[in-house]
C-alpha cells in the first residue's frame, strides 16, 4: 500500500500563489504515476495535472502555464507550484497515485487540503 499526506493549502487572494506538497510512504516502489485532482462543491472530481516516473507531465487546460507539477524521488515527495490563482481555483485538492503490484493496478489518494482564492 502506499499513503499519501498533503499539506499547504490555504487562502490566498486572486493572483496569488500556493504551493501544494504530498509525502508519499509504503510501497513507493510500485508507484508508476502521481498526479493532483481537485473537486470543488458541487462539481465532479477533475484531473489537474500528473507526472510520471519518467518525468512526462499533464496539465488541464485550465491550469496551462499558471500550474506546475514535479516531483523530488529522494524525498518521496510530490509538488504543485500554483501561481496566478483564480478564484475558480477554490477547491479541495487531491494527491493521487497508480501504482503496479504483482499485475494489479491500484489508485490511492490523500485526504486532500482546500485551496480558497478570494476575489
Amino acid at each position: 500500500q502506499v499513503q499519501l499526506v498533503e499539506s499547504g493549502g490555504g487562502l490566498v487572494q486572486d493572483g496569488g500563489s500556493l504551493r501544494l506538497s504530498c509525502a508519499a510512504s509504503g510501497s513507493i516502489f510500485t508507484i508508476r504515476a502521481m498526479g493532483w485532482y481537485r473537486q470543488a462543491p458541487g462539481k465532479q472530481r477533475e484531473l489537474v495535472a500528473s507526472i510520471t516516473t519518467s518525468g512526462v507531465t499533464n496539465y488541464a487546460d485550465s491550469v496551462e502555464g499558471r500550474f506546475t507539477i514535479s516531483r523530488d524521488n529522494a524525498k518521496n515527495t510530490l509538488y504543485l507550484q500554483m501561481d496566478g490563482l483564480k478564484p475558480e481555483d477554490t477547491a479541495v485538492y487531491y494527491c493521487n497515485t497508480r501504482s503496479l503490484a504483482r499485475g494489479i493496478w491500484y489508485t490511492y489518494w490523500g485526504q486532500g487540503t482546500q485551496v480558497t482564492v478570494s476575489s
